[in-house]
């Protein structure tokens, strides 16, 4: 690899000072490497994202890295993690390894994991559409009230949950909210959707595991005695949209995908052994 791109997580290297060290270690050995830009709301800048890009190299935790993946979803860049979170468990290096992982890709070509990406819409009285890399949650808004969803799989009634939100989540996202509401765990690289209530007000809380060409419908419903109810949608636990009764959030498989350098020759179970030890 001979351009690299790195995306800093502004919160934890404010004075850039992990950055510039790994840009001089670049350049050190030949390569080329350019610092990411971003506007005042930390969003990368889509046209000072430059051409020929070989990695993006991803300063952060892994919600900085789940970012970078939405915001990069057109340009097919691999990214490589490098953690200064806590958990990290997307990033594939840990921040004292970083040079050990650049010696590599300055001389191999690594093996790229594929992951699916997830799409959603609404429609109803605020349309707006986006991607998520991890899980789309649909969520009650205010009171501590449960709410009537009903889902819907390639048009046909699933099930009618009260509850106080549902979760649609990828193989990747399996290991996130997904898990902490009771949901399975999902092999990384598979390509399915996992749909998973919360707090759901029944006996019956399973989880339901569909095929990643099956288009979800979740379905707001009247509140008792008609009462309009109001919710949220939110894409991977940042960009939220408000919705309300008779909206209807339509989710498919994103012709996107988020492709993950992979360096390590550990297998996935027993990296999520590791990483999920205590927690």
């Amino acid at each position: 690899m001979e351009r690299f791109y790195i995306i800093t997580n502004n919160l934890k290297d404010p004075d850039y000072h992990i950055t510039q060290e790994m840009k001089a270690y670049i350049v050190e050995h030949g390569k080329t490497c350019l610092l990411c830009v971003k506007d005042e709301e930390g969003h990368i800048i889509s046209d000072k994202i430059p051409d020929g890009v070989d990695c993006a190299v991803v300063l952060g935790g892994d919600g900085t890295l789940i970012r970078a993946a939405r915001e990069l979803k057109t340009y097919n860049i691999p990214l490589l993690g490098v953690n200064m979170g806590t958990l990290g468990y997307l990033a594939e290096v840990e921040l004292p390894y970083y040079k050990d992982a650049l010696n590599y890709l300055f001389e191999n070509t690594p093996e790229i994991e594929k992951r699916m990406m997830i799409h959603g819409s609404i429609s109803g009285s605020k349309p707006e559409e986006n991607v998520a890399m991890n899980d789309i949650v649909v969520t009650r808004e205010g009171n501590l009230r449960i709410v009537h969803f009903n889902v819907y799989v390639n048009g046909m009634f699933l099930s009618g949950y009260q509850a106080d939100g549902i979760i649609v989540s990828t193989p990747t996202g399996s290991t996130g909210y997904n898990l902490s509401a009771g949901g399975p765990v999902v092999e990384p690289t598979a390509s399915m959707f996992v749909i998973t209530p919360i707090c759901s007000h029944a006996l019956n809380t399973s989880s339901v595991v569909l095929s990643a060409e099956d288009t979800i419908e979740i379905e707001i419903c009247e509140g008792r005695y008609g009462r309009i109810e109001h919710a949220l949608v939110t894409f991977d636990g940042s960009d939220t949209v408000a919705i309300e009764t008779g909206d209807r959030v339509i989710i498919k498989k994103a012709e996107e995908t988020t492709r993950l350098i992979k360096l390590s020759k550990e297998s996935f179970i027993k990296t999520m052994r590791e990483k999920m030890k205590g927690n």
